[in-house]
């Protein structure tokens, strides 16, 4: 079991860069599977990266080769660096950690706060 807590949202203009972190806190941590979600205003929840015991680090199509998830399992940190942000990116993110095999594949869920990024044009 895990708790995790964001930081490091804010306001960006087009173009720049943030970066987030979640803190973990909890037994085992390296054994959980790790996730960053998103949620637009008047969208579902996607999911933008994920890291997992068994497969690679996967990201979704929008933010491949702009965004890059770096875990740190001493830390117990999992940090999300967003560069050249678009105002599409703007979302509430969520940290999320479950013990699953595969993701989301089990009962367990374990989802942070969540941190506001806002992208201006």
């Amino acid at each position: 079991q895990v708790q995790l807590v964001e930081s490091g949202g804010g306001l960006v203009q087009s173009g720049g860069s943030l970066r987030l972190s979640c803190a973990a806190s909890g037994a085992e941590f390296e054994r959980y599977n790790m996730a960053w979600y998103r949620q637009a205003p008047g969208k579902q929840r996607e999911l933008v990266t994920s890291d997992t015991y068994y497969d690679r680090t996967t990201y979704s199509d929008s933010v491949r080769g702009r965004f890059t998830f770096s875990r740190d399992n001493a830390k117990q940190t999992g940090d999300l660096q967003m560069n050249n942000l678009k105002p599409e990116d703007t979302a509430i993110y969520f940290c999320y950690a479950d013990p699953c095999a595969r993701l989301g594949a089990c009962g367990s869920a374990y989802w942070g706060q969540g941190t506001q990024v806002t992208v201006s044009s």
